[in-house]
């Protein structure tokens, strides 16, 4: 046994035995929206999830196709469609829309005002709403160091990859991803990303595209061989509750083809 007991005076246990077990975070001066948002831009975007009856889904493709189009082409209204997707591989039967709305939330305001006064529209949510199991959406905010989601041509299978943080670590996460993206923009894979701002919290969407499910594999097997991608993994992966992917195929009418 120890020939002399152990102790610890008041100050040395608020001393580096404390500082085995607390980590000290400087305090933050602004919201994570701010300070991991694009500042040049004020774009808002909503995200839908739509779980469709599966001998509904052309029906449900054609009606929506229809009603996006007039959408994204009316300059009455302030939104466009940045991309929609039926999920191939994932959750099925599931439909999968990404819109903006250029000027943040006084866009969406004056975009849902309007589409309440739309007779037009109220028809057709009715009619959607006979094809539909459930729906869910989300408002997002696109990182500052992402790409930016622009039309591209096809053809094209698109990745979905959600992760579902610890709440009090979109900082940190911001901060390895704004490392770890370039690992990853060399085969023109990066699309977008966003976080969460309304609807489930702390989460981040990431969207990658690829020629097939095989060019996939090929490129993020290729990541691993750069130094410093390792790294970054080991340091985001203790921050996430839970994940999920979806493999997904653009509807015809999406400008992400």
């Amino acid at each position: 046994g120890l020939e002399y007991p152990l102790r610890f005076s008041e100050s040395s246990d608020k001393g580096w035995f404390r500082s085995l077990f607390v980590h000290k975070v400087d305090a933050r001066k602004d919201a994570h929206s701010n300070l991991l948002s694009k500042k040049e831009t004020s774009n808002l975007y909503k995200i839908q999830f739509h779980n469709i009856k599966p001998e509904c889904l052309e029906a449900y493709n054609s009606l929506e196709a229809e009603v996006q189009k007039r959408l994204h082409q009316d300059q009455d209204y302030p939104c466009e469609v940045v991309g929609s997707w039926n999920t191939w591989y994932g959750e099925q039967d599931q439909s999968v829309h990404l819109w903006r709305y250029t000027g943040g939330y006084p866009a969406l305001t004056e975009c849902l005002q309007k589409l309440n006064n739309n007779k037009e529209y109220l028809e057709f949510r009715k009619e959607r709403a006979k094809m539909l199991i459930s729906r869910r959406n989300q408002l997002l905010l696109e990182f500052s160091f992402w790409n930016e989601p622009l039309p591209r041509p096809g053809p094209n299978i698109y990745e979905m990859r959600t992760y579902y943080l610890k709440p009090g670590t979109m900082i940190e996460w911001g901060n390895h991803w704004a490392r770890a993206i370039k690992y990853r923009q060399e085969n023109n894979e990066a699309v977008g990303g966003f976080f969460s701002q309304i609807g489930d919290l702390y989460v981040v969407h990431h969207l990658w595209a690829y020629e097939n499910l095989q060019t996939r594999e090929e490129t993020r097997n290729s990541a691993w061989q750069k130094e410093g991608w390792d790294a970054n993994v080991y340091y985001t992966v203790p921050l996430i509750r839970s994940m999920e992917s979806r493999i997904m195929i653009p509807t015809k009418i999406s400008p992400l083809q």
